[in-house]
């Protein structure tokens, strides 16, 4: 008699099938398994990249608080000189006395006055303060005058500002021999 050749399906016990439930449990359990290194490792990464962020800290960079601004005849009597307040942080003015320098930070809230030519004055623009070309204050809710800053003649005839020296009208440090320059 001939034999007829036995099915590849009928050679297989039904110990070495997998059910297709227990397929599907083994695929699972392999995915949950690589999300939860991916997950991990994810952690640790972050965990890692914020250790090394605490070790390079923020630094704030400030240009120079001793700077010089030119010559005492870059600079024209009776007129408020503003190239200096977007980078400095002042107002250099010379009148028929000398030369002072201004701070531009008003003395209520901290906002950055305005110089209004037209009217001579400088104006706040957040409450409404106003300031006289000498800095002294006379509208409005700041309290005191602006500030004046050091300045000096280097040896070379340049003008030298130092925003780290402040002098205040309010006690009387105006008169200064510094916070005014004699040309």
């Amino acid at each position: 008699m001939s034999e007829k050749p036995i099915p590849r399906a009928a050679l297989n016990t039904p110990q070495d099938e997998l059910s297709p439930a227990e397929s599907v449990k083994r695929k699972g359990f392999i995915s949950w398994l690589v999300v939860g290194w991916v997950a991990f490792a994810s952690a640790t990464g972050t965990f890692l990249a914020m250790i090394v962020r605490f070790l390079f800290p923020n630094v704030l960079f400030e240009p120079p608080q001793s700077f010089k601004i030119g010559f005492p005849d870059d600079f024209q009597i009776g007129v408020v000189d503003e190239r200096f307040k977007a980078l400095r942080g002042i107002w250099v003015i010379r009148d028929s006395e000398g030369i002072y320098v201004l701070s531009t930070v008003c003395t209520h809230l901290g906002c950055t006055p305005n110089w209004l030519r037209t009217e001579g004055k400088f104006k706040c623009p957040c409450h409404g303060s106003g300031f006289r070309k000498s800095g002294i204050n006379f509208e409005g809710p700041a309290p005191r005058p602006l500030e004046r800053y050091r300045i000096v003649l280097a040896e070379n005839g340049q003008i030298i500002v130092d925003k780290s020296i402040k002098f205040q009208q309010e006690k009387g440090q105006w008169s200064h021999p510094e916070a005014f320059l004699k040309v």
